[in-house]
């Protein structure tokens, strides 16, 4: 416990790192931008198979890592930093996994809109009636899921910088922030999913 809290700051190390962090940002920016587009990438009948499956493991990931962060802080609360270590690594992990598939599915895929009944990708008064209030409560929610995950990117990479190179004070203080955001994103990913679930087969 103490080997990992009494390590040395490596500020040259931190400086090129945090470099790499905005770098990062405004590719996945950049991603997450030129994914809006109409046209998407043709994939054949065997890929597209798989594509139509990553919803679900999208929203398996996020609920993995939602649990990998209540367990972080379970870890941290008991000064027991090793496992606090292992919990969040594995959290950013599988956040990075679900980057990857979340990227790779609305790039070829056309996106699925909540109360689309009838699978035009377009939602007519009669469909929006149907689903009524619940149309704004889902909008709301992922509203709130995308700007909180735009937010907390840069955030999250920045925290685990701070550790990597032993400035602990600015990871715990930088931590009390990214940690509410973080786990937001985590547990609002699979209620978009759940709630848009009934449409993606229309």
């Amino acid at each position: 416990m103490s080997e990992i809290l009494n390590r040395p700051f490596q500020e040259e190390k931190a400086r090129k790192l945090k470099k790499l962090v905005w770098v990062l940002t405004f590719v996945v920016l950049g991603l997450v931008v030129a994914m809006r587009s109409p046209s998407k990438i043709p994939v054949s009948d065997e890929v597209a198979g798989v594509i139509a499956n990553l919803p679900s493991v999208i929203a398996l990931i996020n609920t993995l890592v939602a649990a990998c962060l209540l367990a972080g802080l379970w870890a941290v609360l008991r000064k027991n930093y090793r496992a606090h270590q292992s919990f969040m690594t594995a959290a950013l992990v599988l956040s990075s996994i679900f980057l990857v598939c979340y990227v790779a599915y609305h790039f070829t895929t056309v996106e699925t809109r909540f109360g689309d009944v009838n699978g035009n990708k377009e939602i007519e008064k009669s469909e929006a009636e149907e689903v009524g209030g619940t149309l704004y409560v889902y909008y709301a929610i992922l509203i709130g899921h995308i700007v909180a995950a735009a937010v907390s990117f840069p955030m999250i990479l920045m925290t685990f910088v701070h550790s990597w190179t032993g400035n602990f004070e600015a990871h715990k203080h930088l931590a009390r922030k990214t940690f509410p955001l973080w786990l937001f994103v985590a547990v609002t990913g699979p209620v978009c999913y759940w709630m848009l679930k009934p449409y993606y087969a229309a």
